[in-house]
């Protein structure tokens, strides 16, 4: 696991004002950019290199990133064009650039304290996701997992999908490019029961509001990580 695939193209419609002048992964919690408390990470996981897909304010990222050296890493800007390709677009469009080994991809507006070297993925598995409980804005859940391995369709109780996982080339290879969403993926493989996964128990903060981006900020300033 060398590469990863960071999610930055995302509008951020629900920050604006905020977002109406920069993209939400380069919004600070904790004194920093969203964005580089993965990239943070993912350098002490021994990931090498990151690809970062961009479309909204894509030309502020470079500036504010450069080319990832000062993480000991390697930093790829995929720019998407005007309109964001949705999850499984954004990654069929990084995959002639990802080798043949599993690589993770994480949504860049997401913080945790998952250590990325800890997330295994088992070998009959396209696609292994971190689920975390579910939060008081998302009590349905999204997965039901049941002795590691994500079920669909599932039963009760469910977990929520972290936006965090490991995947396979095979997982996405054969989708035509285009503008998609990962979920009916995910559905899929998950029938084939080839879709595994793993709870983690520790901190997960997702910034969809002002007053969730405000919440990691006053937290981070308290514990200081």
């Amino acid at each position: 696991m060398k590469q990863a695939l960071l999610f930055a193209a995302g509008l951020g419609s629900r920050l604006r004002p905020l977002t109406s002048q920069t993209p939400k992964p380069l919004l600070c919690a904790g004194g920093k950019p969203l964005i580089v408390w993965h990239l943070e990470k993912l350098a002490a996981a021994g990931i090498e290199e990151v690809l970062i897909n961009t479309s909204h304010l894509a030309e502020q990222f470079e500036p504010a990133l450069g080319d990832g050296r000062r993480w000991g890493l390697r930093i790829r800007y995929l720019h998407e064009g005007p309109q964001p390709l949705e999850t499984g677009g954004g990654m069929r469009n990084a995959l002639p650039w990802l080798g043949k080994a599993p690589f993770l991809a994480i949504a860049a507006d997401i913080w945790s304290d998952i250590d990325y070297a800890s997330i295994r993925m088992p070998d009959a598995a396209l696609a292994h996701l971190l689920m975390v409980a579910n939060p008081d804005w998302h009590p349905q859940g999204d997965f039901q997992l049941l002795d590691g391995w994500v079920q669909w369709p599932g039963h009760e109780p469910r977990l929520t999908f972290s936006s965090i996982g490991l995947y396979r080339r095979a997982f996405i290879e054969t989708h035509a490019e285009g503008c998609f969403k990962l979920l009916p993926l995910y559905q899929a493989a998950a029938a084939q029961g080839r879709l595994s996964g793993q709870q983690h128990h520790g901190r997960w903060h997702n910034i969809g509001t002002r007053e969730q981006l405000q919440a990691l900020d006053q937290a981070l300033g308290v514990t200081g990580t």
